[in-house]
């Protein structure tokens, strides 16, 4: 067979998905006719190789093949997902429909990366979800996007997630946020930080939102249901490990819970 020309050129045009078998394999003859009959009923959404391990074991190599069954996509030349094993049927489904690019797909991700960058993408986000209603991470985006600005409307966007056990921490995270925003305070001193805080929030200084918050835990652990601290958290995983406000404030405030 000419891999390069099946497989590697091949998708450039359309993804192709390989699958990496030998006679012997028990597996593989129960994957084989599944994966097969699902390339069949795809549509020209993406094409089937089968890469018989034994006869082509330089590509199984250059691929890292250690056991087979092993599925590998192609797209654009490299390997953008792959599974080992003989998967049952609704599991592949699950995978293809998860990893196969696509128009949408390849719209958001562009998207995301510039809200990640820190662009206001905020209205193109909306026109996006309201395009594609079906892509659940496209409203958990938009959650974090206005939750500091419309807390009310964060949760309703996280409300109509339909997949919500794969979104867990972030849907818990937008709350948190969303409490921070929205939860009735008294007149206490610590009330009207959290006050001066929710300001700071909706100017993205996150630096000064994070050092109030860290001497609220300080003070009152308990306070507003431990608000403060959730609330911290969830602002560490927005921002992202990596971020430079996040490694600033993490020591401190991991030494203000104890």
């Amino acid at each position: 067979m000419d891999f390069k020309k099946e497989v590697i050129e091949r998708s450039e045009e359309l993804p192709v998905v390989v699958d990496f078998w030998a006679p012997w394999c028990g597996p593989c003859k129960v994957l084989g006719p599944i994966i097969e009959e699902l390339a069949s009923d795809s549509k020209s959404k993406w094409s089937l190789v089968k890469v018989n391990s034994d006869d082509h074991q330089e590509l199984s190599a250059e691929y890292k093949i250690k056991g087979i069954p092993a599925v590998k996509m192609f797209h654009q030349g490299e390997v953008i997902a792959e599974f080992t094993g003989a998967l049952p049927r609704n599991q592949i489904e699950e995978w293809l429909d998860e990893n196969l690019p696509d128009e949408r797909k390849n719209l958001f991700s562009d998207i995301r990366k510039r809200f990640e960058s820190g662009e206001l993408i905020t209205l193109e986000l909306e026109e996006f979800c309201a395009q594609y209603p079906d892509i659940d991470e496209a409203k958990v985006l938009l959650a974090k996007a206005v939750i500091f600005e419309d807390p009310d409307k964060a949760r309703r966007f996280i409300n109509e997630v339909t997949e919500k056990a794969k979104f867990l921490d972030e849907l818990d995270d937008i709350r948190s946020l969303s409490d921070f925003m929205s939860c009735e305070l008294d007149q206490t001193p610590l009330s009207e930080k959290i006050l001066v805080t929710r300001s700071l929030a909706k100017e993205g200084d996150y630096d000064r939102v994070l050092e109030n918050l860290i001497e609220i835990v300080m003070i009152d652990k308990n306070f507003c249901n431990e608000m403060p601290r959730r609330a911290t958290i969830a602002l560490f995983h927005l921002l992202g490990d990596n971020n430079e406000v996040t490694r600033k404030h993490r020591r401190k405030f991991d030494m203000a819970l104890y």
